[in-house]
C-alpha cells in the first residue's frame, strides 16, 4: 500500500514540477509579448494622430498604412476613430485665434463609419481645420497566447476583454489643404 502512495506523491511531484517548469515561465514571457505588442500600438496610435492632427486631413493611405502596422503585430484590432469639428458661430465675427472671447462655439462629432464614408466620397481624403479635435483608440479583438493561459489557469478573462489597447487625441494644428 505504502508504495503506491508513494507513486502517487512520485506522479504529483513531476507534474508540478513540469508546471512550474513549463508553465509559468511560458505565462511571463506571454505577458512581456503583450507588453511590447501593447507598446507598438500606442506608438503607431500616437503618431497616426499627431500625422493627422499637424497636417490637417485624414487621407485613406495613411489610414490603411497605420492599418497594416497594427496587424504586423500579429492581432487584429478594432479601429475607432473620432472628429470633434469646430463649428463656430456663424452669426459672429471670430477667428480660432480668439475663439474663447466672441460668440459660441459647437462641436459636431464624426466617427469612424462616417469618417470612412467622407475619405470615400472625396477621393480618399477627409480635410480638417484648426481646431477640430481628432482621436483614435484601437483595442485587440483577438486572443492572445497570455490571455488563452491566463483563462487555462485561472479562469481570469472572459470574452470580452482585450489584453492590448491603445489611444491618443488631441486638436488638430493646421488647416488641411487640398489633396
Amino acid at each position: 500500500m505504502s508504495s503506491l502512495g508513494d507513486t502517487f506523491i512520485t506522479i504529483f511531484g513531476i507534474v508540478l514540477a513540469a508546471i512550474l517548469m513549463f508553465a509559468f515561465p511560458l505565462m511571463s514571457m506571454s505577458d512581456r509579448t503583450d507588453d511590447i505588442v501593447t507598446m507598438t500600438a500606442q506608438t503607431a496610435t500616437t503618431e497616426y494622430v499627431d500625422d493627422v492632427r499637424t497636417r490637417g486631413k485624414i487621407t485613406m493611405d495613411n489610414y490603411s498604412a497605420f492599418e497594416q502596422r497594427l496587424a504586423s503585430t500579429g492581432n487584429a484590432y478594432d479601429i475607432e476613430m473620432e472628429v470633434k469639428v469646430l463649428d463656430e458661430n456663424p452669426g459672429k465675427k471670430t477667428t480660432q485665434a480668439n475663439y474663447t472671447k466672441i460668440g459660441e462655439n459647437v462641436y459636431y462629432s464624426m466617427y469612424t463609419s462616417q469618417i470612412l464614408d467622407a475619405m470615400n466620397a472625396n477621393g480618399g481624403v477627409l480635410t480638417l481645420k484648426e481646431g477640430d479635435m481628432f482621436s483614435t483608440s484601437v483595442k485587440n479583438t483577438n486572443t492572445t497566447l497570455s490571455q488563452q493561459l491566463k483563462n487555462f489557469f485561472y479562469t481570469v478573462a472572459g470574452n470580452d476583454t482585450y489584453a492590448i489597447a491603445a489611444q491618443h487625441g488631441g486638436y488638430v494644428t493646421a488647416n488641411g489643404s487640398g489633396k
